[in-house]
Formats: structure tokens, C-alpha cells, sequence
């Protein structure tokens, strides 16, 4: 019995030390700061927007589909399209032609310090590039850490002058 109970104590004490030199050596790796974590997700939102772009440019219906969350709201004229079957169902037109009506980049992205939510907005260019409006985005993190698109407008460029 004296002896089951020196064994559990030495197991206890190698147990303690582990956790301890664990801790110690996680205590060394540095962490990212927040600015740091910010600027990280910045970055991943202009890159999934240049990828949600880039499915125009490719024609690529089904890839536009696995950015919109089921939930979107895409303000659209004057009927806002609710929900990811009527956006991709009016944006399907869209995407038939054999070169793209339009195309778009983000010029500014900003993420809620809590990382959950993100904006980009930039310009809309007609095949030539010309502009001929903007956009703007509004992004959620998923689980996983995948952006889906929950609310998009575009306007019209004005000549402003």
C-alpha cells in the first residue's frame, strides 16, 4: 500500500514538472499582438475579395456560389436579392457571357478589432477598366475562419464636380 502511494506521489510531482516546463516553453513563444492579428485578417479579406473578383474574370459561376453566405443581402437596384439561391440565380446572367460585363478590387478593407466581421469597398470597371462605379462588401468569418459575403451594394460613378 506504501508503495502504490509513493509511486502516485512521484507520478503527481513528474506530472507537475511537465505542465510547468510545457508552460515555460509556450511562455517563450512569442505571440502575435493585436495589430499584428488585425493586419492578418485584413489581408485575408483583400485576398478573398480579389478571389470572389477573380471568379467574374473567370467565368466561374459555381466559385462566385461559395463565397455568398445563405444569408446575403445583395442591394440590388431597387429590390434587394435576400438569401444565396436569388443572388446567384440573378447573377447567373452574368456569368453566361464569354467575357465579363464587369470587374472589381478592393481599394480599402477595415475588420472590427474582434475579427468577426470586415468591409471592403473599391472600384467596379467596365471591361476596358474604365471605372463606372463602386462596391461595397461586408464580410463575416465563419467557423473555420472562411470570409462569406452577408451584405454587398454597388452604385453608379459620379461625376462629382
Amino acid at each position: 500500500m506504501r508503495r502504490s502511494t509513493v509511486n502516485t506521489g512521484l507520478a503527481g510531482l513528474i506530472l507537475t514538472a511537465l505542465c510547468l516546463t510545457g508552460n515555460a516553453i509556450a511562455a517563450d513563444v512569442p505571440q502575435p499582438s493585436a495589430q499584428e492579428k488585425l493586419a492578418e485578417l485584413t489581408h485575408q479579406v483583400e485576398e478573398t475579395e480579389r478571389a470572389f473578383a477573380k471568379t467574374m474574370a473567370d467565368r466561374d459561376l459555381a466559385a462566385f456560389a461559395s463565397f455568398v453566405s445563405s444569408e446575403a443581402v445583395f442591394m440590388s437596384g431597387h429590390t434587394p436579392l435576400r438569401g444565396k439561391s436569388a443572388v446567384v440565380k440573378r447573377w447567373k446572367a452574368l456569368y453566361e457571357k464569354p467575357t465579363a460585363p464587369f470587374s472589381w478590387e478592393p481599394e480599402q478593407v477595415q475588420v472590427l478589432d474582434s475579427g468577426g466581421l470586415a468591409l471592403s469597398t473599391g472600384p467596379v470597371r467596365d471591361p476596358n477598366g474604365k471605372p463606372v462605379g463602386t462596391f461595397t462588401s461586408i464580410w463575416r468569418r465563419e467557423a473555420g475562419g472562411k470570409w462569406q459575403i452577408i451584405f454587398d451594394s454597388g452604385c453608379e460613378a459620379c461625376s462629382c464636380r
